[in-house]
């Protein structure tokens, strides 16, 4: 017994005789003092703030380091700007670590972060960031954000962002954005947005979009939009808009339009809209309506524009705006054709200024017809 107590003393008095050692070496107050390094001072095992090392190192509180390699632990986030150019290779691990560049696995209990770029496999449990890129596997528990920009494997328990480019698959709790680009698979709770261009698959709760163009499959809960062009398959629970074109297959809610041209199919529940042409397949709860429509169109109450073209289809009325034109076929109860028609027109009322085709309905009227020929029951046409 007395033995083991000997040896239980021995042991414990070397432990803080160690301790003492590697703290007296230097003053957490004064992060910048030596340190203890065996065997030489640029290889093997070091305790404290060692400047430039190889191999495994320990330290509360970098300051002024310029390269680590190998296995690096400090405890705790260096003071102001103190370590922002250091260069860290390897392993590094701690409470708080931080350093001007990071490569390899690093990995902070509260937080990790670097003032340039981290590269690797980098693990914040409550958070991570950079004041310049990330690149890898990049996981936040609370977020994940970057100055700069963000690529490759990207997951922030409540969200992601990056200052420029967002690329790779990157999924936010509440949301994933990018002041400049976004590409891959951005998937947001809240929300998914591009500051410019975004393309690639995107996901957000309530919306998602770019400040410039969308290109792919967008979804978002609420409504999905482009600053200037969208093309792909957008998906939005009220609606879908793009500032300038946009081309695919949208499907909103209640509506979906583009600030220019649209083409390819729309479905949606109350309206599709451009503010040119509208080209391909249209169908709407209620209204269809462009500059200039083209295609087969079908709408629950009224399809509008200048030029329409092909076929047509609503509950309530097609309407033609002056000096425009209708050609191909019109199913409503009021065909308001205000220019010339040229085809066919099925309707309880037919209206058209002029006439190259015919009309079918219980009134037909055509302006310019002689007089007695301008309005006639079941037929009329151009005389």
């Amino acid at each position: 017994m007395q033995h083991q107590g000997y040896r239980f003393i021995h042991t414990k008095r070397l432990i803080l005789a160690l301790c003492f050692i590697v703290f007296s070496c230097y003053s957490i107050t004064d992060v910048s003092a030596q340190s203890l390094d065996i065997p030489t001072h640029e290889w093997g095992i070091s305790f404290g703030n060692s400047k430039t090392f190889t191999g495994l190192r320990f330290n509360f509180r970098d300051s002024q380091v310029e390269q680590i390699s190998g296995i690096n632990i400090t405890f705790w986030r260096p003071k102001d700007k103190a370590n922002n150019e250091a260069r860290v290779n390897g392993i590094s691990l701690g409470v708080l670590p931080h350093a001007g560049y990071m490569q390899g696995i690093n990995f902070g209990i509260l937080g990790v972060s670097s003032e340039h770029s981290m590269k690797g496999i980098n693990i914040g449990l409550a958070g991570m960031g950079g004041g310049g890129s990330l690149k890898g596997i990049n996981i936040g528990g609370l977020g994940a954000g970057a100055g700069g920009s963000i690529s490759g494997l990207n997951i922030g328990g409540l969200g992601i962002g990056a200052g420029q480019d967002l690329r790779g698959i990157s999924i936010g709790g509440l949301g994933a954005g990018s002041g400049g680009d976004m590409f891959g698979i951005s998937i947001g709770g809240l929300g998914a947005g591009a500051g410019r261009d975004a393309k690639g698959i995107f996901i957000g709760g309530l919306g998602a979009g770019g400040g410039q163009d969308v290109t792919g499959l967008a979804i978002g809960g609420l409504g999905i939009g482009a600053g200037e062009n969208f093309s792909g398959i957008g998906i939005g629970g009220v609606g879908i808009g793009a500032g300038e074109n946009a081309s695919g297959i949208f499907v909103g809610g209640v509506g979906a339009g583009a600030g220019k041209d649209l083409s390819g199919i729309c479905i949606s529940g109350i309206g599709c809209g451009a503010g040119g042409t509208l080209k391909g397949l249209a169908i709407a709860g209620v209204a269809v309506g462009a500059q200039n429509v083209e295609g087969l169109v079908i709408a629950g109450a009224a399809v509008g524009g200048k030029d329409i073209k092909w076929v047509t289809i609503a509950g309530g009325t097609v309407r033609v705006e002056p000096e425009g034109s209708l050609t191909g076929f019109a199913l409503s109860s009021f065909n308001y054709i205000r220019g010339s028609q040229n085809g066919v027109t099925i309707g309880i009322v037919n209206y058209a200024h002029s006439v190259s085709g015919f009309q079918l309905g219980l009134i037909n009227i055509v302006r310019n017809n002689p007089k007695g020929l301008k309005v006639l029951p079941v037929f009329n046409t151009g005389f």
